[in-house]
Formats: structure tokens, C-alpha cells, sequence
């Protein structure tokens, strides 16, 4: 029986993924002879490169825009996943299993920052990230999420997942008046700039700022984000990415690899210096 030894990140752009060093390192402390490379797949050619795949294949990493496209070809969904309509993870076999790394990638990113106690959230966004960000926000205890969006029509997938956790979500534009929150996610593409009038009043209500985006740092958001903790959207594809090692290893998310502590450290040094 082939063994299956050969993984990958999907995506466009891809260049820029930190992923390849992420999870070498991790193979190479546990011992595993297992390959990991990048490839550049759009939404197009997904279908056709996915079904091209042999045995030799254990599994994919996916990042835009190719979440919403491994979610419909999967055979079965986890918990995360079938919410937020995004997989981020493809565990190849007899079956096509589809994972979303995402949420618990943000979940832990908060809890190793240490910060706790929060009933209220504002998500900047409304696409992908920011459904994984609305579920992840739930599973931090949040129990209000305001979200701001660019084209608040387009924010009903977060509404509907809102009402599915039982979490009060309210939508409005970036310049609707502001209420204070515990912590605010911001899961815009990397290099938006928003206007001052707009950050300031966001700025001074926003309690922590999580921002998912991490290339360039600090995001224009990071830099003028005051006194309070922040926390780099690293620390959430570092977290996802322990979590699909979990699942090419044991076959699920929640059971920790041997030595988890060690491997983490490994792969932190292993992106710092790629």
C-alpha cells in the first residue's frame, strides 16, 4: 500500500506563505519524512488539480480563495467548517474530510495571549476569515458581535451564523457610531488603510485588537491601536497550523501532538527565520 507522505498549501497568490516553514519544522522534530510544498491554484482550476491527485497525497492546507471551493468538494465537515461554509484543511483518503483550522487558530491566539473575559465583540470584514472569526468569538464567551462591514448586505452568512450560536449580531457600516467592546477582530486583506475619521472612534472603543492580517507589520490598524494588547494575526496561522498537523497526524484537531510545547517553539523560530 502507497504510503501517503506528500502535503501542500493551495492558493493565489501563495508566494508569500509562511505555511511550507511552519510545518517542515514540525515534521522534521517529529520525526516524520513527510513533504510539504505551495502551489498556485485558483478557484478555477481547483476542481481539476484536486481530482489529479494519487495516493501518495495525505492532505492540503487551502487559503483564499479556495475555502469556499474545498468546503463543497468535501465528503464530510467538522463542527467549524459546516458553520462557517469555509475549510481551510483537506485530509485525503477513502474519503475527502474537510476541517476549518481557522477558529481554534484565533481561539488559541487569544488564550496564549492571555486575554480572557470577553462578552463583546466588533469583526472589521465580512467575508471568510471573519465567519471563522464570528465563531471563534462565540466560542471566547462573546455574547453581542458588531460587525462593520464595507457592504453590509453582504454580511447575511454571519447573521445566519449568529443566530445559529445564539449570538446577538448587529451589521453596519465602518462609519456607523461606535459602541465600547471587550475586543475587536479585524480580518481585512493585508495593506487596508481605512480612513482616520473612521479608525480613531473604532480605535477608542475596540478593547483588544486581534488583526488577522500579519504581512506587512504592523498593519496601518496595529500601529495607531493605543494602550491596549494586540495581537498578531501570526499567532493565529501559527495555532491553525498546529491544529492541521493535529488532524494529518491523529486524523482530528482537538488531540495534541506529542510534545506540543517543543514543537510550537520549533516552528515559531522556523517562520521568524524564513
Amino acid at each position: 500500500m502507497t504510503e501517503r507522505t506528500r502535503l501542500a498549501v493551495w492558493g493565489d497568490p501563495i508566494g508569500h506563505s509562511r505555511s511550507p516553514a511552519l510545518h517542515a519544522a514540525a515534521y522534521r522534530t517529529l520525526g516524520l519524512h513527510w513533504t510539504y510544498d505551495r502551489r498556485r491554484v485558483d478557484a478555477a482550476g481547483f476542481p481539476a488539480a484536486l481530482d489529479a491527485l494519487d495516493a501518495t497525497w495525505r492532505g492540503l492546507s487551502l487559503t483564499m480563495p479556495l475555502k469556499e471551493a474545498a468546503h463543497a468538494a468535501a465528503d464530510q465537515l467538522d463542527a467549524h467548517a459546516r458553520l462557517t461554509g469555509a475549510v481551510n484543511t483537506l485530509l485525503l483518503g477513502s474519503t475527502l474530510q474537510g476541517f476549518n483550522t481557522d477558529v481554534g487558530g484565533i481561539v488559541d491566539a487569544f488564550t496564549n495571549a492571555e486575554v480572557q473575559g470577553i462578552r463583546s465583540v466588533r469583526i472589521l470584514g465580512a467575508g471568510a476569515t471573519a465567519a471563522s472569526a464570528l465563531v471563534a468569538a462565540h466560542e471566547l464567551g462573546a455574547e453581542i458581535v458588531d460587525v462593520r462591514a464595507r457592504r453590509p448586505a453582504a454580511a447575511g452568512r454571519l447573521e445566519r451564523i449568529g443566530s445559529e450560536l445564539g449570538v446577538a449580531v448587529a451589521v453596519h457600516p465602518f462609519d456607523h457610531p461606535p459602541q465600547e467592546v471587550d475586543a475587536t477582530i479585524a480580518t481585512l486583506p493585508s495593506g487596508t488603510v481605512l480612513d482616520p475619521t473612521v479608525t480613531a472612534p473604532l480605535t477608542s472603543s475596540g478593547g483588544v485588537l486581534f488583526e488577522a492580517a500579519y504581512a506587512p507589520w504592523p498593519s496601518a490598524l496595529a500601529a495607531g491601536w493605543g494602550g491596549e494588547t494586540v495581537i498578531s494575526g501570526f499567532e493565529m496561522l501559527l495555532y491553525q497550523a498546529v491544529r492541521q498537523i493535529r488532524i494529518f497526524l491523529h486524523g482530528e484537531q482537538e488531540r495534541a501532538l506529542p510534545d506540543e510545547d517543543v514543537i510550537v517553539a520549533v516552528m515559531r523560530r522556523a517562520a521568524m527565520g524564513d
